[in-house]
């Protein structure tokens, strides 16, 4: 999987760390603080979307009364203990980085979170150790399934679009890598696992978890 790839580049939630299951939550318990019904096919929606992005969605569509400013703030707040003390990576994926770094294969984060989670996440589990570039959605200007975020972290690190390997839970993050002109490999997730086989279809690699003997 690794032939001819000089740099990989991850997803955060759901693809490098075990996260996704708290955000169903943070959106149920945003939408009743609000007062407001949180639409059964809000996650979906809002799937790939920079958090500013997604706070826009939340203004437009749900017409949330609070400032995009206000609501992200509110989300940061929410997430981050979570964030610093009960998230872990997938299953091998220290593994997987231990073998990227050893090989000198380059690596970069390519979030829709914010970057205040992704630094509480970084310092918790120490990514600065295995992560050359890190870039979120906000910092790039359009969310996922626009290649923006991939173009700019293989930019970064000076690799060529077609020598990187992107590692996506998610259906638009998937595309953006296909946009980007980039390999990519479906990782499964239990907050996803209705789409795998369209993941499958789309991506050019599928793994349960990195522990996939392809990876090594």
């Amino acid at each position: 999987m690794l032939k001819n790839i000089k740099a990989v580049i991850f997803d955060l939630d759901g693809t490098l760390v075990d996260s996704m299951w708290m955000w169903k939550q943070i959106d149920i318990d945003y939408c009743k603080k609000c007062n407001v019904d949180m639409p059964l096919d809000l996650q979906k929606e809002i799937e790939g979307l920079s958090m500013r992005e997604t706070a826009v969605y939340f203004k437009e569509n749900l017409h949330i009364n609070h400032s995009i400013e206000e609501m992200m703030a509110d989300w940061n707040d929410m997430a981050r203990h979570t964030y610093t003390y009960d998230v872990d990576f997938k299953i091998g994926c220290k593994d997987f980085l231990d073998n990227l770094k050893n090989n000198g294969i380059k690596t970069g984060i390519a979030t829709s979170n914010s970057r205040e989670l992704l630094n509480a996440v970084t310092a918790a589990l120490n990514l600065e150790e295995y992560i050359d570039c890190f870039k979120t959605g906000d910092e790039v200007g359009r969310g996922k399934p626009a290649p923006d975020i991939y173009l700019a972290v293989a930019d970064e690190l000076g690799v060529a679009p077609e020598e990187c390997l992107v590692f996506e839970d998610i259906i638009p993050g998937l595309q953006a890598g296909i946009n980007a002109g980039m390999k990519t490999c479906a990782v499964a997730d239990d907050y996803s696992k209705d789409v795998d086989d369209e993941k499958r279809e789309l991506a050019d690699y599928y793994i349960v978890d990195y522990r996939d003997e392809r990876l090594y």
